[in-house]
């Protein structure tokens, strides 16, 4: 398999996502506190825009729809590049602007004004907006609270019936920055520029399916700890995470790993074992049913152990160094008094519990989430939980639609309650833990992972990580990236099996091993973060 076959999203170490409140307050610290000129930040977002802009779309008329506040001005800085350029370019002004704007610094641009109560208003924006190549979307960004106005509610309504590209300046308007819904109206950009980072809400649904490509780029705010903002589990991220292996070791030493399964479905602990020993795992015991003992023998790397021995399976796991905990397991009553067992016999030994194990945790299986992750609400815990909706919604008492409505508030609000790691599967995927911190999936390719045994996968990985004493945190985001890489391959796409994904793994690991690597076609160092449309 060839690594860059893998290779579709680009991210420095270190990308926050800010929500809008977020990023409005450090603009003012930047400027009030710091002494960062606005108009120094303003220029530069609009000049990074304009190049930008100029590769994807050398060619053909750019007209910019501009509101009244600074996401205007921006725009009106990215046209005045363009036009010092050579660029054929005109404004729109949607909203209270003089037409001869001071951060146009003399440049005399065609400027005409869209006012939505005059007769045959869209008719004519709709005329102007006629050959453009590109479309800039200036006109609300990070700023919206509801549903846009009428005025900008119609420039939008035009321009995303218009046929040229369309590029969005910080956010969509329409799309709330924070958590991505889109109450009203919003344009469909073909490509979104983040300033300085990307929104929160432009990664979640439904406002991701508006936002395109997604480009980030460095403007010129200062180093901030970036305290209580989500962070991307990027490239360069998981690069960092990575663990590596002593020139000289032995399987003992870089990790053994106790996945603890069921014969409901012997086929996970299959997926689950593979995962493991591909992502890192020196050593996997499986603990499954006897049942189950021919379908385990498929990996005959790994120390199978007769679940109905329970000395046996308490050894095994005092002889690891983290359990896997759910593969197949299944909700009667030995599945329950297996997972108390292995719970019991954990220790303080790190873990990940998924599946049905979840659905027995949730009906109070081993004390229940508060016991299991030791109520630390501060610090990070050593048990990853990784619930898809349905799952979630069962552990916290909600419906599946409420866990859907706030992703983000309720993996926090359960990560702090009870002092667990908790991966909340989704699109994107969100690990959430204690102290209020917020990792957030760069891969997205849920149709590739719709699929019985992805989760088993995941599962595996998690626990090799953990095996290797990547912190829990990092251990789901990387495992997260790696296994996301992995399904990527060939597009991701519905034809893909869990056991592609685990085959998979080392082409992912061999891209992550060389992270000057930038799978990005913009040869800018103020590139900081560059995700396609997920597919």
């Amino acid at each position: 398999m060839n690594p860059d076959s893998l290779r579709r999203r680009f991210g420095k170490a270190v990308v926050r996502a800010p929500t809008a409140a977020q990023a409005a307050g450090y603009d003012r610290i930047s400027i009030d506190e710091r002494g960062v000129p606005e108009a120094a930040l303003m220029e530069n977002a609009g000049r990074q825009a304009a190049l930008i802009i100029d590769r994807l779309f050398p060619k053909g008329r750019v007209v910019a729809l501009v509101g009244s506040g600074n996401n205007g001005g921006d725009a009106l800085v990215c046209l005045r590049a363009l036009a010092a350029w050579g660029r054929r370019v005109s404004a729109v002004l949607v909203g209270n602007r003089p037409e001869t704007d001071p951060v146009l610094h003399g440049w005399d641009l065609s400027a005409s004004v869209f006012d939505p109560e005059h007769p045959g208003a869209e008719d004519q924006l709709g005329q102007r907006l006629e050959g453009a190549a590109v479309l800039v979307d200036g006109l609300l960004g990070t700023g919206i609270r509801g549903a846009p106005r009428a005025r900008q509610a119609g420039a939008i309504g035009v321009v995303n019936r218009a046929n040229g590209a369309v590029v969005a300046l910080d956010t969509p308007s329409g799309v709330d920055g924070t958590s991505g819904d889109v109450p009203g109206s919003a344009i469909r950009a073909d490509v979104t520029i983040a300033f300085g980072w990307p929104k929160l809400g432009t990664l979640l649904h439904p406002g991701r399916e508006h936002c395109g490509r997604i480009v980030a780029v460095e403007i010129g705010f200062p180093p901030g700890d970036g305290k209580g903002w989500a962070e991307l589990i990027t490239p360069g991220w998981a690069s960092d995470v990575l663990p590596s292996r002593a020139a000289v070791t032995h399987k003992n030493a870089v990790g053994a790993v106790a996945i603890v399964a069921g014969s409901a479905m012997p086929g996970a602990a299959l997926l689950a074992a593979r995962s493991a020993f591909r992502c890192g795992a020196g050593l996997v015991r499986v603990c499954a049913s006897f049942r189950a003992r021919e379908i385990v023998a498929e990996v005959p790397e790994a120390i199978f152990v007769d679940a109905r021995d329970r000395d046996a399976v308490c050894a095994a796991i005092e002889q690891s160094d983290a359990v896997a905990l759910g593969p197949g397991i299944g909700t009667d009553e030995e599945a329950v008094a297996q997972v108390e067992a292995a719970l019991a016999a954990r220790a303080d030994r790190p873990a990940v519990i998924d599946a049905d194990a979840l659905t027995l945790l949730a009906r109070g299986a081993g004390g229940g989430p508060g016991a299991v992750g030791g109520s630390r609400a501060a610090g990070r815990g050593g048990v990853v939980v990784t619930p898809h909706p349905g799952e979630m919604a069962r552990l916290v008492g909600a419906s599946t639609t409420e866990v859907q409505g706030d992703r983000v508030g309720t993996a926090k609000r359960f990560a702090a309650a009870h002092g667990l790691v908790a991966l909340l599967k989704g699109a994107p995927s969100l690990v959430a833990y204690p102290g209020g911190g917020l990792l957030v999936s760069t891969h997205e390719t849920p149709s590739a992972l719709a699929v019985a045994g992805m989760g088993d996968v995941l599962t595996g990985a998690i626990g090799a990580y953990l095996a290797q004493g990547v912190d829990p945190v990092a251990a789901a985001g990387l495992a997260l990236h790696v296994t996301g890489a992995a399904a990527s391959l060939d597009g991701g796409g519905t034809s893909l099996m869990p056991s592609d994904v685990v085959e998979a793994i080392p082409a992912a690991l061999s891209a992550l091993s060389h992270p000057d690597r930038a799978d990005t076609d913009l040869p800018f160092p103020f590139v900081t973060f560059d995700q396609r449309q997920p597919a």
